[in-house]
């Protein structure tokens, strides 16, 4: 923030908290709000958006130049009901394969740039005698979610945009063609019969912290030769030991195209600004943070830090994982917000039990849908 206060003389009184919503939603209802707010939980934005508490933002910004600046659906994602509401200054990617480059070149295997080509190479690994995949899906009251991530990032590529945007908002069943086809495109080619395809089986998915799911990857021989996790799991490898390095011991891929008819889908999140009190100071703030220069800084300064603004050169990037990943991040054509997220959160806990469902045993998918559908017909009452 030093270059904008020094270019506006504006000075920032900044406040951090876990419990942002909640503090945010009873600042605005005691009249109090901040000028501009941080990330807001997506439900909460809705919510405040839908009730008029959050500032439009589409006269406040010079809106051709965000359109030459921004990707169409990185504008689209911040609008609630039409109206511009969020801008998003960075950027995380899901969808991401983790692998280690020395054990690829040890054994021949090439990463793949297809749906078929990652197939045959899981096929290849379990043949060799390795276990293709690694997958952790414990995160205490949360535990299920990576697994919700393996499946939304099918749905999206696989059957489309607007199949997934019916379904998190309610207005298509979990039991139609398209979402059950996802299901079973995770379950039959990537976890394979009883989790099969999976180092430990169900019960290690099951049991084991999100965070250390890349660990198998780093073992001799590896325990598994790909994991799947969004772009801020390189925080959670430099945890193990011996610490692993960027490039040498891992590197990612894009999860291929499912359906080359929906290519250059992926499911996105990000760091994201609202005005909840409009000034002149809140109106220079949320321009800076919209500009190449704010959000090169962050980007040089490593981190996992993706700008949006695609004036930001691939050259500012400090290691080869995050330029692919900006790379991917510039190449999206289909971005979406994540579905669970953007899910009440009686259907969004209701899908994470699911998966944990699923991956014990993939015969009961039928009965875990209805179930879902169960919940998806009382869920949407009422929410926001």
């Amino acid at each position: 923030m030093k270059p904008f206060t020094d270019q506006t003389g504006v000075k920032i009184s900044f406040e951090a908290t876990r419990d942002l919503d909640a503090i945010l939603q009873t600042k605005v209802a005691a009249g109090n709000p901040p000028d501009v707010t941080a990330a807001p939980g997506i439900g909460t934005l809705i919510k405040m958006a839908k009730a008029g508490q959050v500032i439009p933002l589409d006269d406040k910004l010079d809106m051709s130049q965000l359109n030459a600046n921004y990707g169409a659906d990185w504008i689209n994602l911040g609008k609630v009901n039409g109206k511009l509401v969020n801008i998003y200054a960075w950027a995380a990617l899901k969808g991401l394969v983790w692998y280690d480059p020395k054990a690829f070149q040890a054994k021949g295997y090439q990463v793949p740039k297809t749906w078929d080509e990652l197939i045959t190479l899981t096929n290849k690994i379990k043949s060799d005698g390795g276990k293709p995949w690694c997958v952790a899906l414990e995160s205490q009251a949360a535990s299920g979610w990576p697994g919700s991530d393996w499946h939304k990032e099918i749905v999206l590529s696989q059957s489309g945009p607007t199949v997934y945007d019916s379904w998190w908002a309610g207005k298509q069943k979990w039991s139609s063609p398209e979402i059950k086809q996802a299901w079973t495109t995770w379950g039959q080619q990537i976890l394979g019969s009883g989790g099969s395809n999976v180092y430990g089986g169900p019960q290690y998915m099951r049991a084991t912290t999100f965070g250390d799911g890349g660990q198998g990857l780093f073992t001799n021989p590896p325990k598994c030769y790909m994991f799947n996790q969004g772009s801020f799991i390189t925080s959670f490898f430099d945890g193990y030991t011996p610490k692993p390095t960027a490039g040498t011991d891992y590197a990612e891929f894009a999860l291929p195209d499912v359906s080359s008819s929906n290519a250059g889908a992926h499911v996105v999140s990000g760091d994201a600004f609202v005005m909840t009190k409009d000034t002149p100071q809140a109106r220079a703030l949320i321009k800076y943070v919209a500009t190449a220069q704010a959000q090169d800084i962050w980007v040089k300064r490593g981190g996992g830090k993706i700008a949006v603004n695609k004036q930001v050169s691939l050259d500012d990037y400090p290691d080869p994982i995050s330029k692919a990943e900006a790379q991917t991040v510039q190449t999206t054509k289909i971005a979406r917000y994540d579905a669970g997220d953007l899910m009440p959160t009686d259907m969004r806990d209701a899908y994470w039990k699911g998966v944990l469902d699923f991956v014990q045993d993939q015969s009961k998918l039928d009965s875990i849908l209805a179930n879902l559908d169960k919940v998806q017909q009382t869920a949407y009452v009422g929410a926001s």
